[in-house]
């Protein structure tokens, strides 16, 4: 063989034995990146828990429209009755005056021309109380909305107990919409008393699903309705009103109702009965009276709690990948809506909340 055959092949011959080597030296195996390395399969890298540990602000809304309970919706019913029809408001302001009167010639006369007297009333309207039919409709349909459709601000506050969770379920105040207006008023604001449910059990499984257990809020409806009426409904008609007596001084000239009823009876009989003045009286009168009893009718409901059995289901949304809850979505509740010892099934309702 040629000297630079046998160089040649020496050469190859070295070659061959370095590759070898570096195949099965240890310093070039994966090292760090095998299985049993920090960035391989055998770390602790799953994520933790879910945690819904926390207070939360939550809003609920109930509609009360098809299975109002008991006494409740019979008040209620009746005060919306009296105002849903363009005709109602002069026919009641006439009963409050007829109220007033002492028994005697005046009182059967305005009794005998009542219906005359009312659509008297009706034609001299503008002057008299330019907004007070469509007031009194408005009062109607906005204090009908509220009681069929009760928004709750609560508080859902979750502590840890075990794998699960307890919860402390707080109604704070209302929520009210009206046209587009929303209107919210705390309880604290009113002297009113929060609702506090203690030991609620929550779950939550490892996709967030929220399941609230079955609990009863004791509602005071009553004292709900009258804060809707002179916190949301009133003052949104006539800032300068706080109640209804307020409501109805404004709105009514008593002066031009009792010379207006005085004219109606002499026209309608041919005799004069006597001084404007004591319509006029009645008529004030009249109005505080109507007030009062409204006021009357929807205390009077508070007599027995309202209570909503409740059950929820919810879904709890971690938005910053910290692993802890931050809102609550797509609540509903479920359950029974009893008054007294008449339960009715609630109708399917929200909630949502946020992490305070």
């Amino acid at each position: 063989m040629k000297p630079t055959n046998r160089l040649v092949l020496a050469l190859a011959l070295a070659l061959g034995t370095t590759a070898a080597g570096c195949s099965t030296d240890p310093s070039n195996m994966g090292g760090d990146d095998d299985g049993g390395g920090d960035n391989g399969g055998g770390g602790d890298h799953s994520k933790k828990p879910l945690d819904a540990t926390g207070r939360y602000a939550m809003h609920s809304t109930f509609d009360l429209a098809t299975n109002m309970p008991g006494t409740a919706g019979t008040v209620v019913n009746t005060i919306i009755a009296a105002t849903d029809d363009s005709d109602d408001p002069t026919h009641w302001l006439l009963d409050q005056i007829i109220a007033q009167l002492p028994d005697g010639s005046v009182k059967s006369a305005l009794n005998l021309a009542k219906s005359f007297v009312a659509g008297y009333l009706n034609q001299r309207l503008l002057s008299l109380a330019p907004d007070f039919v469509t007031t009194m409709v408005q009062v109607g349909h906005d204090f009908g909305d509220i009681a069929k459709h009760v928004g709750l601000n609560e508080t859902l506050e979750l502590t840890r107990s075990g794998t699960d969770y307890l919860a402390v379920h707080t109604i704070t105040g209302a929520h009210v919409t009206l046209g587009n207006q929303d209107i919210d008023y705390a309880f604290a604001t009113y002297r009113v008393s929060d609702v506090v449910v203690n030991n609620v059990a929550v779950t939550m499984d490892a996709t967030g699903q929220l399941t609230i257990a079955a609990h009863t809020l004791p509602v005071a409806y009553g004292q709900l309705l009258r804060l809707g009426l002179d916190a949301a409904i009133i003052p949104l008609i006539d800032p300068a009103a706080h109640n209804l007596n307020d409501l109805f001084a404004h709105e009514i000239n008593c002066l031009g109702v009792g010379t207006a009823i005085a004219n109606a009876i002499k026209d309608f009989t041919g005799f004069s009965i006597g001084s404007t003045s004591v319509f006029a009286a009645a008529c004030t009168a009249g109005l505080h009276a109507g007030a009062n009893f409204v006021y009357s009718k929807i205390d009077a409901i508070d007599g027995t709690a309202l209570q909503f059995g409740l059950n929820g289901s919810a879904k709890g949304l971690d938005k910053n990948n910290d692993r802890t809850i931050d809102s609550i979505l797509t609540g509903t509740w479920t359950g029974t809506l009893s008054y007294g010892a008449t339960p009715t099934p609630l109708a399917p309702s929200t909630f949502f909340g946020e992490r305070m």
